[in-house]
Parts: structure tokens; sequence; C-alpha cells
């Protein structure tokens, strides 16, 4: 797969025709995460995501270090990165980036959105993430800054109450709030946290995970960690 940055200059944004330009994509989704591992709850909400924003791709983001998961066994940067790779490669529609896993200190999602604003300002970007993790904006770095860069897309179960994210008006604002858009996700019943527990007990992640991941898991022993 061609590296999603050198992608993104060669679409960025015009078709030359006899001095016109005319713009080649209109929205793109940026699904950041830890991906701890991926699994089909990632994937599922991504395409639903893609589907009902009309997004031309969906790039994912695996964090380098990410911020918010001290405490937590976080597997190396280049098996998540891998199996990521591995759960989306058969979707064109997919695209993955290294720009977390490269980038040195703390991965804040401030920066990844100015990265990816930069390289082309006509993109309208969309973040896709947790409407849990939503509710946890306020205490992001630069929060302040990220709503300038990116519509926020909160995936959730059916059910799941929006109130939450409505109350959090007060703090962030109306604009900032109007940025912010629900998007139900029945597959989000599955988490990682899940599955890493599913794997310290010694128990099966078929149908879980892609099957292309399960076997990386396995042949690697990622998460051995847990199991000591």
């Amino acid at each position: 797969m061609k590296h999603n940055v050198d992608k993104i200059k060669d679409l960025r944004g015009v078709l030359s025709n006899g001095g016109a330009m005319v713009k080649a994509r209109r929205a793109m989704g940026l699904m950041g995460g830890t991906f701890n591992p991926i699994h089909y709850g990632h994937l599922v909400a991504a395409e639903a995501a893609r589907d009902a924003f009309d997004l031309d791709q969906v790039i994912f983001v695996p964090s380098g270090q990410p911020p918010h998961k001290s405490g937590f066994f976080v597997a190396d940067p280049e098996h998540r990165y891998l199996m990521t790779f591995l759960a989306i490669v058969s979707n064109q529609r997919f695209e993955i980036s290294r720009v977390e896993i490269d980038r040195s200190g703390p991965s804040y999602t401030s920066d990844t959105l100015a990265h990816f604003h930069a390289l082309d300002p006509t993109v309208a970007w969309y973040f896709i993430t947790g409407a849990d993790a939503i509710l946890d904006i306020v205490s992001w770095h630069n929060t302040g800054g990220i709503f300038r860069y990116a519509h926020f897309i909160a995936a959730s179960r059916p059910g799941y109450s929006l109130k939450k994210i409505e109350a959090m008006r007060r703090q962030l604002g109306d604009e900032p709030i109007a940025r912010i858009h629900p998007l139900e996700v029945p597959a989000l019943a599955i988490s990682s946290s899940q599955i890493r527990e599913r794997l310290t007990a010694g128990l099966s992640i078929k149908y879980l995970v892609p099957e292309a991941v399960e076997h990386y898991i396995a042949k690697n022993d990622v998460y051995a960690a847990l199991k000591a």
C-alpha cells in the first residue's frame, strides 16, 4: 500500500484541465486510537462513518505514545501498526498513517489534526472516535484548537444517551458542540480491553478481530506480558 501521505499529496485536491483546477476530494476521515488491538468494532465504526458522512477515505492513525493510557499495558507501536495494516488492507477506502508512530513525544490528537489540515486545508476532515472518548475531550491537549481543524464523529452503541455530550455545551460552547456528530454503531459492544482480558485468560478471540490480526497476535505473542 502506498504511503498515505504521498497519496494525499498526489490527490491533493486538484486535477489540471486547461488551467482550470477541479477539487478531487471533498471529505476525509481520520480514525485515531491505540488499536490495542484493532477489532471489528473499529472497522465497522470506520465504515459506518465513511458511509454516513460520504467520506472519500478513512485514514487509520495508530497512536505512538497514547497520553491517556498510563497504567494499562500497550503493545509495541510497530505491532499495533502492523495489526492495523493487516485489518484494513482489503478495504480500498481505508488507509493507514505512521504520523503518530514516527513522531516523538506524546501522541496528541491536536498535533495530528494540524498535520493533516496542513497537508490539504481544502479537505473537510472528520475525526472518528468513541462517544465515551468525546466526553473526555475537555481534557485533551489544546482543546481550544482542535475544533478548528476537524469535525468529530462520536460513535456510540444504539441506546447510548447523548445527554452527556449535550451537557458539554457549557464547557465547550455552541460552535464546537455543533461540530460533534453522533453515530450509532451496533458493533461497538466489542472492546480492546475485553479482547486483552480474553487473551490473558487463554480464551479465543476468534470473530472479535480479523483473522489476520488473530494470527499475528498468536505468532508474535504480542500480549505475552499480560500472561506473566
